[in-house]
């Protein structure tokens, strides 16, 4: 027989439901608190307004006063924001797709048959992602410039000039260089990882079908990682978007990159220059507003065609 005295008490009903709240709980608090609270204050900012009574001078001079939407129609109406945003849409039409080819060409090729030391490739793709932004763009600003860069003596020896990788056509191109540089080994890893989840089996019937290298990688490899590329799409055309650190680093080299050369750069500028937080905040927020619905579009029309048509 049991002992009695070796039972444990049940545990009351409302003590064992209350148990998943507890452990959420930090996570929530902390969400809230570093997330949830700074948007709702930077949504109140971008509604508010400075206004100076008098000279401006003495303690009550200025005073916040509600500003409607006009810090929303001043900052869309500006001629420096909207040129910011046309040259950001630029600058991902010309890194997203040339980054995401090269992350899967090389992810396609690490991931063939035959082919040697596929463990340092990885790791040479992939360590230009462990290296900090603003070191990357110092390293890449270097070599721009013709007076320190070494491939200014490499081309004077082959007869060659070093183009001005600075030029007004120019820039944009190199900073993106930047972002290719910097973010294809992490884009390569997820479509690697991906695509070593995907069974041998089926590499196997399409070669007894007769199929190319070239044909497997077209027709089975890519289709089976379809998910895996519209992820790293989204989350790519998202950081470029926000893209800040790149530009600030290469503008003291350049005078092409204006204070206000990229959106975030604007939003920087508003706030830190012109000492203007409500327009930095209305700004912000038109900037995250358009990412979401973009972001939004994006994964419904990637769930459509990829997910549902699986």
């Amino acid at each position: 027989m049991k002992d009695p005295r070796n039972r444990t008490a049940p545990r009351p009903k409302a003590q064992a439901n209350s148990a998943p709240y507890v452990f959420v709980a930090p996570a929530v608090v902390l969400f809230t608190l570093l997330v949830l609270v700074p948007i709702g204050y930077t949504l109140y900012l971008s509604f508010e307004k400075s206004q100076v009574s008098g000279l401006g001078l003495g303690a009550g001079a200025r005073r916040q006063v509600f500003a409607g939407w006009s810090n929303y129609t001043s900052a869309l109406a500006d001629p420096a924001f909207d040129a910011s945003l046309l040259r950001v849409l630029l600058y991902s039409v010309v890194l997203v797709p040339v980054m995401l080819g090269l992350a899967l060409l090389f992810a396609l090729l690490l991931d063939a048959r035959r082919v040697g030391l596929q463990r340092f490739a990885r790791i040479a793709i992939f360590l230009p992602y462990a290296v900090p932004i603003v070191v990357a763009s110092l390293l890449w600003g270097f070599l721009y410039l013709p007076t320190v860069s070494p491939f200014t003596t490499i081309l004077h020896g082959l007869g060659l000039s070093m183009p001005d990788l600075f030029a007004t056509h120019a820039v944009l191109f190199s900073v993106a260089n930047v972002g290719v540089w910097g973010g294809t080994g992490f884009n390569m890893i997820v479509m690697y990882t991906a695509l070593r989840a995907v069974p041998s089996e089926l590499y196997e019937a399409a070669r007894i079908d007769g199929a190319s290298q070239r044909q497997i990688a077209l027709r089975v490899k890519i289709p089976m990682i379809a998910p895996a590329l519209v992820l790293t799409g989204v989350f790519s055309i998202i950081a470029t978007l926000q893209v800040f650190n790149e530009p600030v680093t290469l503008a003291p080299l350049t005078n092409t990159i204006s204070p206000v050369w990229m959106p975030l750069m604007k939003v920087y500028d508003e706030a830190f220059t012109n000492n203007n937080i409500y327009a930095a905040a209305a700004t912000s927020i038109a900037i995250a507003a358009g990412i979401f619905v973009l972001s939004y579009c994006l994964l419904r029309l990637s769930n459509r065609h990829v997910f549902e048509g699986r």
